[in-house]
């Protein structure tokens, strides 16, 4: 499958530099370039390999300013990786999906399996299910009783769906997942603890991507609720009878106690958390370990730190904290000091 610069510059409305009739068929780093890929430059760091690359196009910046000739052809945008990943979505939607129920696969007679889906070997689909048109679920994968999936989803292998989730369309789920396990609900008592059943289900809505081996709990009642567009990474946990707002994504190792309540385009850094029963209002920014134990403030807050506070806030004490040896050897020294000149004035009055 080849384009032209020409083709790609029309598609992510781009001027060029160079040929516009060089052809490309795959993608390259701007360092692993190579003749008939295209690749791009958004990061300044990699600025000195765009003179270099044997790459055939390279997406940039309009902003760049060229220090020499380069070989590639250009095409200058306003958004450089923006325009990449508009490119790459392209190519894998002309990807050719599979289709087919393997003869291994395991599926109820009472499942719907809509047209054009792909059901993998040892894959396998219980009473009640309803599988949209055109979604793959791979090999190895467990739908249980009564869950719904809609259209072009993508189930990778050993994914796990328990019964009655419900899921929106263009849905991505990523190997080793599992929807639906039981919220983390157990009440003391004289012996140990008394399970309290978990009767509820997970509703993921449209166009959400989860990552490999990533938890979402059913509802203790009612639903755990993942909004559309919302990005999770891989080893996220979703607690029983959260929700997260439409366009929030997490990194790797975030988590959210039991009900939860997450805004609109939040972003989560790699292990942070938060508290149960807590509200995150839309737009807030949650740093890398971060620990949120009490409700946010407002669109656009940044928190870091655990327990989470304001940047400022947090590199205040923070240099106050690097200083406490240094604090805690003058109180020593005062403390001495001090002593001597109780010892001093005690001899005088004798």
């Amino acid at each position: 499958m080849e384009f032209t610069a020409k083709q790609i510059a029309e598609f992510i409305q781009g001027k060029i530099e160079g040929d516009e009739n060089v052809k490309i068929n795959s993608f390259a780093k701007i360092e692993e370039g190579k003749k008939g890929a295209i690749s791009f430059l958004s990061n300044p760091k990699y600025t000195h390999f765009l003179y270099d690359t044997e790459s055939s196009i390279v997406l940039v910046n309009n902003d760049l300013i060229l220090e020499k000739p380069v070989k590639a052809t250009l095409i200058r945008v306003n958004n450089a990786y923006e325009c990449v990943a508009k490119l790459l979505q392209l190519y894998q939607q002309m990807q050719s999906g599979r289709t087919g129920i393997d003869p291994k696969a395991s599926i109820a007679d009472s499942a719907k399996i809509g047209k054009g889906c792909y059901v993998g070997p040892f894959a396998v689909i219980e009473d009640g299910v309803e599988i949209g048109d055109e979604t793959q679920i791979y090999p190895n994968t467990v739908v249980c009783k009564g869950t719904k999936i809609g259209s072009k989803c993508i189930i990778y292998p050993n994914v796990t769906i328990y019964n009655d989730c419900r899921l929106g369309d263009r849905i991505t789920i990523h190997a080793g997942s599992v929807i639906g396990s039981d919220g983390f609900g157990f009440a003391p008592n004289a012996d140990g603890y008394d399970k309290i059943p978990q009767i509820g289900i997970v509703t993921i809505e449209d166009d959400v991507e989860i990552g490999a081996n990533t938890c979402i709990d059913r509802s203790t009642m009612g639903s755990t609720v993942i909004r559309k567009g919302v990005k999770l990474d891989n080893l996220v946990q979703i607690a029983h009878n959260v929700e997260v707002g439409e366009n929030t994504v997490m990194s790797a190792q975030a988590g959210l106690a039991g009900s939860t309540k997450v805004g609109k385009w939040c972003m989560f850094g790699g292990q942070a958390g938060c508290s149960g029963h807590i509200t995150v209002a839309d737009k807030t920014f949650v740093g890398a370990q971060c620990g949120v134990i009490n409700n946010t403030k407002g669109n656009g807050e940044t928190l870091i730190g655990s327990p989470a506070t304001d940047p400022k806030e947090f590199f205040r004490a923070f240099a106050v904290y690097k200083k406490l040896p240094q604090i805690y050897q003058e109180l020593n020294q005062m403390k001495r000091e001090l002593e001597e000149m109780k010892n001093t004035v005690n001899v005088k009055q004798e």
